[in-house]
């Protein structure tokens, strides 16, 4: 792994790590470089704003946001650079995450935010997509990623018979 990120996994505070821990195992399954960072949007909107506004020059690809309640994280995020942001919608013991969805993915025309699913399996989804995003340009994470899909559908297949 190269020594600058080229993916920046950002969190609305330290108590989403156990979710977004499932993208930092995609990361690190695809040899992606990654920095993490626990930094609200509510809380520290000025930090938020330029840490986005330096990402690219910092040699990051992409950002993946991961935040729950009102998870404005990845679309302020979006709207402070060109860079493609992943949002993660975190799991809520108050509306089970569906706050956290909306608040993600109703952004206002020409501010994207592609979203995973709610919790963990959008989390680690967030990862596979961001390695697929690198590979559009990279060759190697191309062949990762394809070798990636051919294990998942080989793992399948070899389940595939159930005797009952």
């Amino acid at each position: 792994m190269s020594n600058k990120p080229q993916v920046l996994v950002v969190m609305g505070s330290r108590s989403d790590l156990p979710c977004m821990e499932k993208t930092i195992e995609m990361l690190k399954e695809f040899k992606i470089s990654y920095e993490v960072r626990a930094i609200s949007a509510h809380r520290t909107p000025q930090a938020v704003l330029k840490m986005a506004e330096q990402a690219k020059d910092n040699g990051v690809k992409v950002i993946i946001a991961g935040a729950g309640g009102a998870a404005h994280l990845a679309g302020v995020i979006a709207s402070s650079t060109t860079l493609p942001v992943i949002g993660v919608p975190i799991q809520t013991s108050a509306l089970g995450g569906m706050d956290s969805l909306l608040s993600i993915v109703q952004m206002p025309g020409g501010i994207p935010v592609a979203t995973t699913a709610i919790g963990n399996a959008g989390a680690k989804n967030a990862g596979i997509l961001a390695a697929q995003m690198i590979a559009l340009y990279d060759d190697e994470m191309a062949q990762r990623v394809a070798e990636f899909k051919q294990t998942q559908a080989e793992s399948v297949l070899r389940n595939a018979h159930i005797d009952i």
